[in-house]
């Protein structure tokens, strides 16, 4: 009897090999497909992500799946792999034939040309331009005093924790110290979600939360929001997109580069929706402190499944300094406290305390200068070619031009004369014909950038 069920499994385990040998010739006949369709694309100049096609073939498969008992969860899971894939290699197809632009690949070309001896006025990052709270300064001196250069507790150093959790209504349980918001993203992703998963983020986007996904595994769905609807969220798109394997939807308010904060009845139709499903909803909140209409925090809403990240660096100009936090059930900051154990053992103690000096300082004078600013960039921008939203927060202005210029050429021929401005093709695909100004230089500066934005649209 053992004899035959040994003859059997060897049997099974030859037939698994050879269905498996015949999935994986499968798979390179569909990657053959992708690259062949990556081709057609590039020459008709169309987008890579295509959701209604993915759908149909999502609902295509999920019903045959139904037909032979095939778990929708597992499908789902198995789909999006081969779904990121495809995109994939049809990246690599329009790769081959033009340059990706976003702000970092035109900070870094603005970069070499400073280092060739060209002067540049820097509107293309969103860093501030003046210095953090004096008493930083001062924390950072009284820190090396005090000897506090020493690794600290995964979470952070109790004192800053206390406080944030004092400023965010939550328990210090509820919060965990991050170096900077970027990486507050990429824990809380890596922590919640897991290869083939799907996660929804409303474009235009910080390329971060892209980025953070597809190094997971993880397959992003985006909504596109628009400048004639004053970039508002579409609810019932949203919910339409949400499938079994939707594990996560993210927010940004306000927006980079839109400064659009999302309002109130839409959050609550948002975690509506995030309840009904499960869903964690990760909130990056870095511009809350540059809001210039009602601004709501997630940590409003008491949705157990919500994260909320910020930083120090927009608020209290300490982009350098890369201290940022999240906030989240006491589960939710023990999954991400294990990631950043593994990767980073602590944030910096010098620069905990220095974040804690931050946090005791007055900085509205910041959120005065940058209104200031962006009022001036307004006014200049309303005697150009283009349209515009006024942004609720943040310290940008995102700008579309007319159908009859070619955006990339401005955004080359202002790095000639001497200005670097963010392509809006870096936010999302659907916006190529935008630009991202930053408020973040002196006045003096801004006029003269947007004095040559103004000779290079012949205006």
């Amino acid at each position: 009897m053992n004899y035959e069920n040994e003859l059997k499994l060897e049997k099974l385990r030859d037939d698994m090999r050879l269905v498996t040998g015949d999935i994986i010739k499968l798979v390179q006949e569909r990657m053959n497909i992708a690259s062949q369709i990556g081709n057609i694309k590039n020459n008709l100049m169309m987008k890579i992500e295509d959701i209604s096609v993915e759908q149909e073939i999502a609902r295509y498969v999920y019903e045959l799946g139904a037909q032979i008992g095939l778990n929708k969860e597992f499908i789902g899971r198995l789909l999006n792999l081969l779904f990121l894939e495809s995109r994939r290699i049809q990246s690599i197809e329009t790769s081959k034939k033009e340059e990706k632009l976003d702000h970092m690949t035109m900070f870094l070309k603005a970069k070499q040309l400073e280092s060739e001896g060209k002067k540049i006025i820097h509107l293309e990052v969103g860093e501030p331009d003046y210095m953090p709270p004096l008493n930083v300064k001062y924390e950072l001196l009284k820190t090396y005093e005090k000897k506090r250069v020493h690794y600290t507790q995964t979470r952070g150093v109790p004192i800053l924790r206390k406080l944030i959790a004092k400023e965010r209504s939550v328990k210090e349980e509820n919060v965990i110290i991050t170096p900077g918001a970027r990486f507050a993203v990429f824990s809380a992703m890596a922590s919640t979600l897991s290869m083939g998963d799907e996660l929804i983020i409303f474009e235009p986007a910080w390329p971060a939360y892209r980025d953070c996904a597809n190094f997971i595994g993880v397959k992003v769905k985006a909504i596109n929001t628009t400048v004639e609807q004053k970039w508002d969220p579409d609810i019932d798109q949203l919910e339409d997109l949400i499938t079994p394997n939707t594990k996560m939807i993210v927010l940004n308010s306000p927006n980079n580069p839109t400064g659009k904060i999302i309002r109130e009845r839409e959050i609550e139709d948002i975690l509506k929706l995030a309840r009904k499903n499960d869903i964690f909803v990760l909130s990056d909140e870095v511009y809350s402190m540059y809001s210039y209409v009602p601004y709501k925090s997630i940590l409003d809403f008491a949705y157990d499944k919500s994260i909320m990240v910020s930083s120090f660096s927009k608020s209290h100009a300490m982009t350098g300094f890369r201290v940022g936090y999240a906030v989240g059930s006491k589960d939710i900051i023990d999954r991400i406290s294990r990631i950043q154990a593994i990767a980073i053992t602590s944030v910096a103690e010098p620069m905990q305390y220095a974040a804690f000096a931050a946090m005791n300082s007055n900085v509205t004078k910041n959120t005065t200068l940058m209104k200031k600013r962006l009022d001036f960039i307004r006014k200049e921008l309303e005697n150009l070619p283009c349209e515009f939203n006024n942004p609720d927060g943040g310290m940008y202005y995102f700008v579309r031009f007319n159908n009859n210029i070619d955006v990339n050429k401005i955004i080359f021929n202002l790095l000639n004369e001497g200005v670097a401005v963010a392509p809006g093709s870096g936010f999302g695909e659907s916006y190529f014909d935008f630009i991202r100004i930053s408020a973040c230089q002196p006045m003096k500066l801004l006029n003269d950038g947007l004095k040559i934005l103004r000779k290079v649209t012949d205006v």
